[in-house]
């Protein structure tokens, strides 16, 4: 594994287990694609750090768990702020 692959993976890594960020998340503050963040975490991470690659997963699996939740609520927020478009 390159060097430049091996730092990100556990930049991401850190990254995630101190700020519980999802993967969508992760993937924006470092600028790569979700798919890169997700094969980096469940397939590189393992090989580099067993410990590390456990603490991930299990806050990737809240996340999941938890994503109907989120999807629930923007839902609720979108349509309860009054459209700026609307004239009444």
């Amino acid at each position: 594994m390159k060097d430049y692959i091996r730092k990100r993976v556990l930049d991401i890594c850190n990254h995630i287990l101190e700020s519980k960020h999802t993967v969508r998340q992760a993937a924006t503050v470092f600028g790569v694609s979700k798919s890169t963040v997700h094969k980096d975490m469940i397939e590189r991470l393992p090989l580099i750090n067993k410990r590390l690659a456990i603490r991930v997963r299990t806050v990737l699996e809240q996340n999941k768990a938890e994503r109907h939740i989120r999807g629930g609520e923007a839902t609720r927020k979108k349509y309860k702020e009054p459209k700026e478009n609307d004239e009444e």
